[in-house]
């Protein structure tokens, strides 16, 4: 007997937002004096508050007070909740039970906060596509900056070659869960067994790899986890550093001051255990507050469900950028590499600052252009020498917000530019190319 076999279903593009975000039906002006609905296609640099987290700091922000000393009841709601929301990002990265949550600004803070507790002689093993946060601040620290690889399955071999000639007792290995610059994910898991068998500990930089998939600290067998709140639609100025407690405790706090304290002495002082140790100052209460209501949202919406909205996003808008002449998409490990929504072009002819520009001022679609905050990767991804001219790429990144229209109005106005090129004049105006002339009213804030 034969049997049919059905061909595999397509995935089917969304039409509407996954989540509510703010923002989401802005109506902006173009340099043709239209009004448009704007276009959030840069994701990965700040994404937009969901909407769910806006309301909670609305509702927050009446019982805003100092925390852990106060004696009014304000000051209790709010202590409450910034424990609270230590205890949500907790429970959002999967972290063990003796993990602490330090609230830091951002990712760059974290990962700063970490290099500055590092035991003395520490060396940092890290690639050569890391963001600039996840290579700068290592540098006061012997450090192995390693080459990509042309394939993640050789990416393990590479942490354990250069793992071997080290005394794995004070390395770390600091990787990105997801590229910046092509979305692309590292195989964490396999690179963490790979520096435990040599007694090192691992680094996830998970500011990209958080806002669009599971992370589970435990699961992966990483020490030390770091991502910020305004790329995971929460952006009132709070990040976290997630991780083991020892190098924490056993260093002097990241700033000295009140509330990082047990006891002082006009002769000393006794510091207080993490993450008070490194949380001096009156915290961000709100920043915690929002980043806890957005990984509260993302875990109860499932992200399982913000992956394959991701993914099917992500197909629709490579398969689009295919049928574009001169647009080339970047990729360190091949285009059937598993990646999040997060997509850098080289866009041929088109310098890519001014098609960013025309996108933005003509067409109402936010994007990015640039090196990322990545300089070694862009030179690497373009094949050129460090004394070569930076190369600019054109970044386009998604979001919970975006839509298979979103993605469509941005094919047919690249398409556009990449044909015909810009309607409009744009000159190099303090280090951007801006419109010029450009009439569009602004509001005014502060």
């Amino acid at each position: 007997m034969t049997v049919a076999l059905t061909p595999p279903r397509a995935p089917v593009v969304p039409e509407s937002p996954l989540l509510d975000v703010v923002g989401r039906d802005l109506e902006i002006p173009t340099v043709t004096g239209e009004r448009r609905r704007f276009v959030q296609l840069d994701y990965a640099a700040s994404a937009p508050p969901l909407q769910a987290v806006a309301d909670t700091v609305e509702a927050f922000l009446p019982w805003y007070s100092s925390v852990h000393r106060g004696a009014g009841f304000t000051s209790t709601v709010s202590s409450e909740a910034l424990e609270a929301a230590r205890h949500t990002v907790h429970a959002f990265v999967g972290a063990r039970a003796d993990d602490t949550v330090v609230f830091t600004r951002n990712t760059t803070d974290a990962l700063n906060l970490l290099a500055g507790v590092l035991p003395d002689g520490s060396t940092v093993v890290t690639l050569d596509l890391e963001h600039h946060a996840n290579l700068l601040p290592w540098r006061g620290h012997d450090h192995v900056h390693l080459p990509t690889p042309a394939t993640l399955t050789a990416l393990p071999d590479e942490f354990d070659e250069a793992l071997g000639r080290l005394n794995g007792s004070q390395v770390l290995v600091a990787v990105t869960g997801a590229s910046n610059v092509t979305g692309e994910l590292l195989p964490v898991a396999d690179i963490a067994s790979v520096a435990h068998r040599h007694g090192a500990r691992v680094l996830v930089d998970a500011a990209q790899l958080a806002p669009h998939r599971r992370v589970d600290l435990a699961e992966l067998d990483v020490d030390y986890l770091a991502l910020s709140g305004h790329k995971l639609y929460a952006p009132y100025g709070s990040g976290v550093l997630v991780g083991r407690r020892d190098w924490l405790d056993s260093a002097p706090p990241y700033l000295a001051g009140g509330g990082a304290v047990r006891s002082v002495t006009s002769a000393g002082v006794e510091w207080a255990a993490s993450p008070a140790r490194h949380e001096a100052g009156t915290p961000n209460v709100v920043g915690a507050v929002a980043i806890a209501a957005a990984c509260r949202t993302l875990t109860e919406f499932g992200l399982d469900r913000v992956a394959a909205h991701d993914t099917a996003l992500t197909d629709h808008l490579r398969a689009g950028l295919e049928r574009i002449d001169g647009v080339q998409v970047l990729s360190a490990f091949g285009g059937d590499s598993d990646r999040v929504g997060i997509v850098a072009l080289h866009t041929g002819r088109r310098e890519a600052a001014v098609v960013a520009a025309a996108l933005s001022a003509e067409h109402a679609i936010a994007t990015r252009d640039g090196a990322f905050c990545a300089h070694p990767f862009l030179r690497h991804l373009f094949g050129v020498t460090e004394d070569s001219r930076l190369p600019n790429a054109l970044r386009v990144s998604i979001g919970v917000g975006t839509t298979r229209g979103d993605i469509d109005v941005l094919l047919t106005a690249l398409a556009d530019i990449s044909e015909n090129g810009p309607r409009w004049a744009y000159e190099l105006t303090a280090g951007r190319f801006a419109p010029v002339p450009d009439h569009r009213p602004r509001p005014m804030f502060g």
